[in-house]
């Protein structure tokens, strides 16, 4: 479980940048899904831990709570990104 949870939360910050390197919106827009799915494997993982009493739930919380502000961070990320291919569609 340990590892799982290292390899999806390192997953989130490699799908990041390996979007921006792409050199394309569109391309970074489909990194940023990757990692919210990455971020998602995580808070499961996590809370799994939490199920199956490998730990505590007040172990978890805090964590849980960073997930759930990076989601908004990348949702807020993609709907910026997105309104940006829009409007560079309709030029």
């Amino acid at each position: 479980m340990t590892s799982q949870i290292r390899r999806a939360s390192a997953s989130v910050a490699a799908n990041i940048a390996e979007g921006h390197g792409r050199g394309t919106t569109a391309a970074f827009v489909h990194f940023l899904r990757t990692a919210q799915g990455s971020l998602k494997e995580l808070e499961t993982h996590l809370t799994l831990a939490t199920r199956v009493e490998l730990t505590s739930l007040d172990r978890v919380e805090a964590l849980l709570a960073q997930c759930d502000g990076i989601g908004r961070m990348l949702r807020a990320l993609m709907r910026s990104l997105q309104q940006r291919i829009e409007r560079e569609g309709r030029a």
